[in-house]
């Protein structure tokens, strides 16, 4: 039976080949026929399978950019622990977690355990202001106008519990100074950033006690570097620096800006740095406590502010942050550590 005269149907259709003996194929004659001249149509992949893929990459490019500031957000974002950091015998404290990167709820709750409220009794009364705890055993960082002159310290954690501090070392120049808690053990800390690499408009978030309120936090942008502040070295300004207003009526945080005097006299014995301003609100008690950036690290310390009731000279109490806020940038803080543990100045 020929090819012509199978039943319609029966077989399906290949295209004819000879039929004459002599006709071989390639592979000789028990070779099979060759291959139909087409190909069979092969399944198409199916794309949507990668979107998935594509998605979460693009979410974790977002990730990497939010809060601006930093350009390697995510490399450094940890979940915590306390490890040493070197020689410095800082401790590399709890920085934010990925999954609260570049939020001040964030930043506040993996810094807040590391700022404290300090009171500082001298004869010229009770001062009130903040500190950073940068070593596990109680090393704290402080503004040198916050315990001048004083004659006992008490220190307030954020859990409540009070400790008694000595002073290891002050640095009037740089307005900075070293305390220690006595008996302290397994604190939370803070870790020390870079503030080099700050950078106008960088959103921060400032913690302090201000008014005696342990544990504040306002947040804002840091508003200009480089700018130079100019504050009394001793407490002979007669308004008693970081004081609690309810006792000394005002005159809070003095200091020079431009060739003017703010928030009262200054005294005679002065010293000026240089120092990044922000409009995050700062208050009195806020001095001595931490800037932060949105990494959770410390960049500077909170150390003078502007106070316009308090400039007026009509002697009624300190009014609020009117956004001009200054701090110590942290870069200073740690090329000064060495010579605050010598004991210098104290």
């Amino acid at each position: 039976m020929t090819e012509s005269h199978r039943p319609s149907g029966e077989y399906p259709t290949y295209p004819s080949y000879p039929t004459d003996p002599s006709h071989v194929y390639a592979g000789g004659a028990s070779s099979y026929p060759p291959p139909p001249a087409y190909e069979p149509e092969q399944p198409k992949p199916r794309r949507r399978a990668r979107r998935p893929v594509a998605l979460l990459a693009a979410v974790a490019i977002v990730a990497a950019v939010v809060g601006g500031g930093s350009a390697a957000l995510v490399g450094q974002l940890t979940d915590g622990g306390t490890t040493a950091s070197g020689s410095s015998g800082v401790v590399n404290g709890t920085t934010v977690s990925q999954s609260s990167a570049g939020t001040v709820s964030g930043v506040a709750a993996a810094v807040s355990p590391a700022i404290v409220e300090i009171g500082a009794t001298s004869t010229a009364g009770q001062s009130t202001g903040s500190g950073v705890v940068i070593t596990a055993d109680g090393e704290i960082i402080t503004n040198n106008h916050v315990i001048s002159g004083a004659s006992e310290i008490e220190v307030t954690l954020s859990t409540g519990k009070t400790y008694t501090a000595d002073v290891v070392g002050t640095d009037a120049d740089k307005d900075l100074a070293l305390i220690k808690l006595q008996g302290a053990s397994g604190l939370k800390t803070a870790s020390l950033g870079d503030s080099s690499a700050v950078k106008v408009g960088d959103q921060v978030v400032a913690i302090g006690s201000p008014e005696g309120l342990t544990g504040t936090v306002t947040s804002g942008i840091v508003s200009a570097l480089d700018r130079d502040v100019t504050v009394a070295k001793d407490d002979d300004s007669g308004s008693g620096q970081g004081q609690d207003p309810r006792q000394q009526g005002g005159g809070q945080w003095p200091f020079e800006f431009g060739g003017q005097q703010f928030n009262g006299d200054t005294g005679t014995s002065k010293t000026t740095y240089k120092a990044l301003q922000t409009d995050a609100s700062l208050n009195p008690g806020n001095s001595g406590g931490a800037l932060i950036n949105m990494n959770g690290e410390i960049i500077g310390i909170n150390s003078a502010m502007y106070s316009p009731s308090s400039a007026s000279g009509t002697g009624g109490s300190a009014a609020g942050s009117v956004g001009l806020g200054f701090a110590i940038p942290v870069d200073t803080v740690k090329a000064d550590l060495d010579t605050l543990r010598s004991g210098a100045g104290s």
